[in-house]
């Protein structure tokens, strides 16, 4: 009986999240595809993977066994992806990093446009996320992290120290430095919703008036003149209409790091990549630190 590995793969991912859209999201296809190549792995086997429940798909003994020799068939998989990659020797084909959206838009927007006028023949992909993708599975070649802890599995270069301070509008500020003992109404984010500490004393009154769960939105909200917001050096003074504030003081912030997984890191293409990172880095870290 022959089982094709992305039936295969598709089982051990609907063991994985139980539900058709869960399965189909890892995969990157629809649900009925998910679907399709269930029945036809159960077709297949000549035997039933899932049983069909109000809650979701409950995998029989079966499908858990699939799902386990499958996963040890995926790490094989990464791994033998991972080494392909780090022994390519010319300056050609994918390159995927990803990085923090505001990072992208407030800094690292030169480094991708001096590389591909750099190296022509390298198809760079890059992926604005927050989230931490996962290199072992080979979701992207080089990560720029903003972390006290890059990856212990990984192989890292930290970039740049970095301070976080206090920015707010011009009017806001203008407010602060006439009454600095009235109300200051800051803009904080959902998972720290208290006012900011290592406020300077004379700056007594404060309080958490906004809370938002995007700096993006936090960073419009200060831009709007709603308040004062707590963010990276970097970013408050690439951010028009903000100006740093006195009410709390540069303190530090968690490091810029690059890094990817040891199989890969010494490709060309990726030290490539990283010496113009550097260079940029150098150029410019007097961005980051008061």
């Amino acid at each position: 009986m022959d089982v094709a590995w992305d039936d295969l793969r598709t089982v051990m991912m609907l063991v994985r999240h139980q539900s058709l859209a869960g399965a189909a999201a890892a995969l990157g296809v629809n649900y009925t595809t998910v679907a399709r190549r269930v029945r036809r792995a159960e077709d297949a086997l000549d035997q039933r993977l899932f049983e069909r429940a109000p809650d979701g798909y409950r995998p029989t003994p079966a499908a858990r066994v699939i799902a386990q020799h499958a996963d040890q068939m995926e790490t094989s998989e990464h791994s033998m992806m991972r080494h392909l990659k780090g022994a390519e020797t010319e300056l050609s084909g994918t390159l995927t990093i990803t990085a923090a959206q505001l990072l992208i838009a407030g800094f690292l927007s030169p480094v991708i446009d001096r590389f591909t006028k750099a190296h022509p023949r390298i198809d760079l992909r890059v992926l604005a996320t927050d989230g931490l993708l996962d290199l072992t599975r080979h979701e992207a070649d080089l990560a720029i992290r903003i972390s006290q802890n890059p990856g212990d599995a990984l192989t890292g270069l930290r970039l740049l120290r970095q301070d976080n301070a206090s920015f707010a509008s011009q009017e806001v500020a203008d407010r602060i430095a006439a009454a600095p003992q009235e109300m200051i109404h800051w803009i904080v984010y959902d998972d720290a919703p208290n006012v900011p500490k290592g406020i300077t004393p004379a700056f007594p009154n404060n309080t958490a008036r906004f809370r938002f769960d995007d700096m993006v939105a936090m960073i419009g909200a200060a831009q709007a003149g709603l308040g004062v917001v707590r963010i990276p050096m970097f970013l408050g003074r690439a951010s028009a209409g903000l100006v740093q504030v006195p009410v709390l003081p540069p303190q530090p912030y968690a490091d810029i790091w690059v890094v990817g997984h040891p199989d890969v890191w010494p490709a060309p293409k990726l030290r490539a990549f990283r010496d113009i990172l550097v260079a940029h880095c150098k150029a410019n870290r007097q961005q980051f630190v008061a």
